[in-house]
Formats: C-alpha cells, sequence, structure tokens
C-alpha cells in the first residue's frame, strides 16, 4: 500500500506498521490524514499476511495532537465534521489486534486514537491528555466510554473535566496504558509484543476482539460476531449445503442431511 499523502504503511513480516506523518504539525488529523487512516486499516483487514497493526507518530515529540478543523465546510451536517470516527469504526472492526505505540505527546484526539486501540505501549518521556473542554471542543463517544472503561468513571471525568497532563508513568498508574518502556526502547519492545501477540490463534484473536467491541457495537457490535465470525463456517456445514442444493434443485429439503 503506497501513495498516502499524510501516513505511512510498512510491513515487516506478520506486523504491520501505520505511521501518522505530519510531526511538522503535531501528526494532527486533517480530513485527508482520517480517510486515509480508515482505507489503511480496511486495506489490512482484506489480507492476511499481517497479524498485528501497530499505530506510531513519525519523530520523537509527537504521537499525535488531535485534529485541524480547518477546511471544513460550513454546514452542521457530515461535511462540517473532522471524520474521526471513521478512524475509531476501522479500529474496532479490524479483527486484528491494534498496540497505539505512543512516541510522544497524546493530546485530545490523539488520546482517543490509543485509547481506542486495543493496547498501548508509551516511552517513559509520553505526555497524555484531554484538552477539548479548553479549546473549545469534545469528544462525545469513543472519548467518554472506552475510556471510562479503562480508567474507571471518576478519573474519565477529570481528563474531561479538569485536563491533567498525565505523564507515561501516571497513565499507567491510572490503567490509560499497558506498558511503559525506555524512551531508546520504545520501537524494539513494540515489536516485540506485536510478535508475542502475532504467535496466538488469529480466529481466537478476531472473536475476543469482537466480543469486547460488541457490548458498545449494539446489532452493528453483535453483527460483526455472527456475520464476521459464524457465517464463514456455517456455509462450510452439511446444514447450508443441504439447503442451497434443495433450493436450486427446487424441491424440499432433507433435514437427515443437516448434520449436527
Amino acid at each position: 500500500m503506497s501513495g498516502y499523502e499524510t501516513i505511512l504503511y510498512a510491513e515487516d513480516g506478520p506486523v504491520g506498521t501505520l505511521t501518522l506523518n505530519r510531526p511538522q504539525d503535531g501528526n494532527m488529523f486533517t480530513p485527508v490524514m482520517c480517510h486515509e487512516i480508515r482505507d489503511c486499516i480496511n486495506a489490512v483487514r482484506r489480507e492476511t499476511r499481517t497479524r498485528v497493526l501497530v499505530i506510531t507518530g513519525a519523530g520523537d515529540r509527537f504521537f499525535c495532537l488531535g485534529g485541524r478543523k480547518e477546511g471544513l465546510e460550513d454546514t452542521m451536517l457530515y461535511a462540517g465534521v473532522l471524520p474521526t470516527l471513521e478512524m475509531y469504526e476501522s479500529i474496532e472492526r479490524l479483527q486484528k489486534p491494534v498496540i497505539a505505540s505512543v512516541n510522544g505527546f497524546a493530546v485530545g484526539g490523539g488520546n482517543v486514537l490509543h485509547v481506542v486501540c486495543d493496547l498501548t505501549i508509551a516511552k517513559e518521556s509520553a505526555v497524555f491528555r484531554q484538552v477539548g473542554p479548553m479549546m473549545g471542543s469534545f469528544d462525545a463517544g469513543y472519548g467518554t466510554w472506552v475510556l471510562e472503561d479503562l480508567i474507571g468513571r471518576k478519573r474519565a471525568k477529570e481528563m474531561w473535566f479538569r485536563n491533567p497532563k498525565l505523564t507515561a508513568r501516571q497513565a499507567q498508574e491510572w490503567g490509560l496504558v499497558n506498558t511503559v518502556v525506555p524512551d531508546a526502547e520504545l520501537a524494539a519492545e513494540t515489536r516485540a509484543m506485536a510478535l508475542e501477540i502475532a504467535q496466538r490463534g488469529p480466529f481466537a484473536l478476531a472473536a475476543i476482539k469482537s466480543a469486547f467491541a460488541a457490548r458498545h457495537g449494539g446489532v452493528g457490535g453483535l453483527a460483526r460476531m455472527a456475520h464476521d465470525l459464524l457465517l464463514r463456517p456455517y456455509l462450510d456445514s452439511r446444514e447450508s449445503q443441504e439447503l442451497s442444493r434443495a433450493f436450486a434443485e427446487k424441491r424440499h429439503p432433507d433435514p437427515g442431511e443437516f448434520g449436527h
């Protein structure tokens, strides 16, 4: 996959790495970046080469500082909103584990991005913060519900109401990140984590991830369980094949051929 303007994507064995590539602007989201991240993840979803996806930021200062609101249409409809939900939803739908490798400041939408990922590893000098109410913005979806699941209701509200800066160690104590490593070891430790997970059963991991996502996904989340995980094996079953043959042959199916 190539030809992106705002991101980089590379594969190394079973690990794919998506890098937010606007370091001169804090790796901030733009409408183009949101759609490129979505498109890249959806392409990863459609192949079996990779087993784990890593998301990180270019440079050594910023994971992501949130989103640029400039350039949107003057409307209350979709065209007037930064399409961040497309990114978050694509991460939820991806059947492969997603690791956020936080290489610097994760602020605003950048904090939400790592929260939505399945696991977070951060370098020791990383900083985590929600700043929406300080600067005239908010995230009333993934950034609140999933954050509450991670760190609890009181601390999630504190992040949004008081906007504290959390060091990587504080974020780990709060349950916001899984692992903190020395700055120089972030890339190596991220890869070690990804390779460890890549040794697990991909179908089992897909089922587990879908089960976690179903809680907030409503009918869409349940459909991911039933359709994505159950339909393909059902199509190979004796029941499905007998029903298909009977329909094509314009006859009643034989229940004795359904199996167990």
